[in-house]
């Protein structure tokens, strides 16, 4: 039985600074650093995601090209493939990810299981080739593409575990909703410190 790590979007352009940036990103970068430096035979595998955009069109009307965003289904220009908002943020060691994704070319795209790994295969489709049933989720943002990725890993009948203290959220509010919907749904909800002394069952 393996375990793994899920990294969602960690990304210049999703922390402060950036096109689309939330407080508290840069910290969780350097959390989960600090974090898999500390326990580096924790985990079989380590998944990072990006969003990885198309520089022209709207991207499935993703991008607001044609008016001002609405935070909800449309939002500025983020993480275009290339450029460095696309980028890992510079705080988040990669060394021990395994296995990279990327998502949104050319398609609106929040879980990590609408992406491609670099070998060309779908997310749910490497997990079970690597045999990968226990799922701890780390990243950005709370209230979107964290959300939907824990929600997709247990629609696929994973354990799933969020980090709370290595996670940072558009908005207060949705993300603590969003915590809310993930423990209902059957996501166990605790820091990294208590992630250490509980094992997935």
């Amino acid at each position: 039985m393996g375990k793994a790590l899920f990294i969602i979007d960690v990304q210049n352009d999703f922390t402060e600074g950036g096109a689309l940036g939330v407080d508290g990103g840069a910290a969780v970068a350097a959390g989960i650093t600090s974090y898999l430096q500390q326990h580096p035979d924790h985990y079989q595998q380590v998944f990072a995601s990006r969003d990885w955009h198309d520089a022209v069109g709207d991207n499935g009307g993703h991008f607001a090209t044609d008016g001002e965003p609405d935070y909800v289904t449309t939002w500025p220009v983020h993480c275009v493939a290339g450029t460095e908002g696309a980028e890992y943020h510079p705080a988040l060691d990669t060394s021990a990810v395994t296995v990279h994704v990327r998502k949104g070319q050319g398609v609106p795209a929040y879980s990590i299981f609408e992406g491609t790994t670099d070998e060309g295969s779908t997310v749910a489709d490497a997990l079970e080739e690597l045999g990968i049933l226990d799922i701890d989720v780390v990243g950005i943002a709370t209230d979107y593409c964290v959300r939907a990725s824990a929600l997709d890993a247990l629609e696929l009948g994973r354990h799933v575990r969020v980090l709370t203290d290595l996670v940072a959220g558009v908005a207060a509010e949705s993300s603590e909703a969003a915590l809310a919907e993930l423990g209902h749904a059957g996501a166990e909800l605790l820091t990294s410190e208590q992630s250490e002394s509980i094992s997935p069952e």
